[in-house]
């Protein structure tokens, strides 16, 4: 029976085809809006680590006081040189890096090629287990490599790349900023986003991945200065990268890795205890206002997804609810006209669930052909976006093989939906009435 329906399905649109083209485009066009937005939007708002994102916090320590505060009354972002450096002595988590954005030079071996400005991160040797960072080539460097400030580094796959072709690099020696550094390892391809691990300097997303890693205190040896973003509550009283480092500025993020809710609560106490030492000590000279957030928590609390996504994300979906009413209507006019082809159908004995199944077929068939309209303007949407959202985002969003299968999948669901309001109508049909009247 349903080689019969869909034979009736296609005569029934065959006879009307600007009627039909005109439900196809509006379905086209209102499925292509909502998924090209909501590409975006998943690629923004997705968990960059959802298998360890909630053991994984950002503690923000009071540095500044009440009048250093955010607008909701939390601490800073991020921490200066002294408390960072404390935490990371303490050593009251399972894994925990401090890390700051670095900008490096380095200069290939080959005399011939010009020096590359790089981009990367100081961090301790816990970043890469805590974070699963993937290697390609060997591993990051031991706690001692940490303590004894070694000249090490890990690069990333495209600066591998560049400097020594993709080879296996590790041993290998990479000039930066004038030093040597042994490579220890090389990352596999590693660009989460959101960037959560450094949220304050990236805006969230980063197109690129960081070439570099080298050790938190090796880098400050070697004078790497800071180039991600710098907050002061008063002017450092020594200039320089040093003046920075002894001062209250705000430039260091931290991240520490808490397996279960007692190692949470165990370290928002050692929080407590530290600012209370600290106050006790004179430095601080207000009570303790600590904040300890996981990763979906600090996204949420920097605010990583864009409002305009949000919006341009309910706008589609408003358009989608619009062409629907449309494709709605335009179906009950066009079920109800052949209300005398109902009423014969019916006299002759078709139950109201044949009709039902005839007029949501030629429904789905609408929805189908929609949703393939659907799927050129997705790609074409998702080829354009760059045009009004900054690039960073635009190049996340991705046309892949689930949001092929969802978009097809929305046009046909919405399509048939749209076609029960019209299909009850025209199976409400009386055949007495038709008959008298035909």
């Amino acid at each position: 029976m349903f080689a019969y329906y869909l034979e009736l399905a296609l005569r029934s649109l065959k006879r009307s085809p600007g009627l039909t083209a005109l439900m196809v485009l509006a379905i086209g066009f209102g499925v292509a809006a909502s998924m090209t937005s909501w590409s975006v939007f998943r690629a923004v708002s997705g968990d960059p680590i959802p298998w360890k994102s909630a053991q994984l916090f950002v503690p923000q320590i009071d540095m500044w006081g009440p009048n250093g505060r955010n607008a909701d009354g939390s601490p800073p972002n991020a921490m200066d040189y002294t408390d960072a450096v404390a935490l990371m002595r303490d050593h009251r988590a399972k894994l925990q890096s401090a890390m700051y954005q670095i900008s490096p030079s380095v200069v290939p071996a080959d005399a011939g090629k010009h020096p590359l400005n790089v981009s990367g991160h100081a961090v301790y040797g816990e970043f890469f287990p805590m974070l699963d960072v993937p290697f390609e080539f060997g591993s990051g460097w031991s706690t001692s490599d940490d303590t004894n400030r070694a000249q090490v580094a890990v690069i990333g796959s495209k600066l591998n790349q560049k400097l020594f072709g993709g080879a296996n690099s590790v041993g290998r020696s990479v000039n930066i900023e004038g030093r040597d550094y042994r490579v220890v390892g090389v990352l596999d391809h590693w660009n989460p986003q959101p960037r959560f691990y450094d949220v304050v300097n990236s805006g969230g997303f980063a197109t690129d991945a960081d070439d570099v890693f080298l050790p938190f205190q090796t880098a400050i040896q070697a004078n790497i200065s800071n180039d991600g973003n710098t907050n002061c509550n008063a002017v450092p009283k020594e200039s320089g990268f040093v003046g920075l480092q002894h001062s209250a500025c705000a430039w260091i993020a931290f991240m520490a890795e808490l397996d279960d809710a007692a190692a949470v609560q165990a370290y928002r106490n050692y929080l407590d205890g530290y600012a209370r030492d600290q106050q006790q000590a004179g430095r601080f000279a207000w009570a303790p206002n600590n904040r300890l957030l996981d990763v979906p928590a600090w996204l949420n609390n920097q605010h990583v997804v864009p409002s305009d996504t949000k919006v341009s994300l309910l706008v589609a979906l408003g358009l989608l609810l619009v062409c629907l009413v449309n494709t709605v209507g335009l179906l009950l006019a066009k079920f109800l006209r052949r209300s005398s082809e109902i009423g014969v159908r019916r006299a002759l004995g078709a139950p109201r669930a044949a009709i039902y199944t005839q007029f949501l077929t030629e429904a789905g068939i609408v929805g189908a052909a929609g949703g393939v309209l659907g799927l050129v303007l997705t790609g074409a949407g998702v080829a354009s976006v760059g045009w009004v959202l900054p690039k960073d985002i635009a190049a996340l969003a991705r046309l892949d093989v689930s949001l092929l299968a969802l978009t097809l999948l929305v046009a046909v669901v919405a399509t048939m939906l749209a076609g029960l309001y019209p299909t009850y109508r025209a199976s409400r049909v009386q055949p007495a009435w038709q008959l008298k009247s035909n």
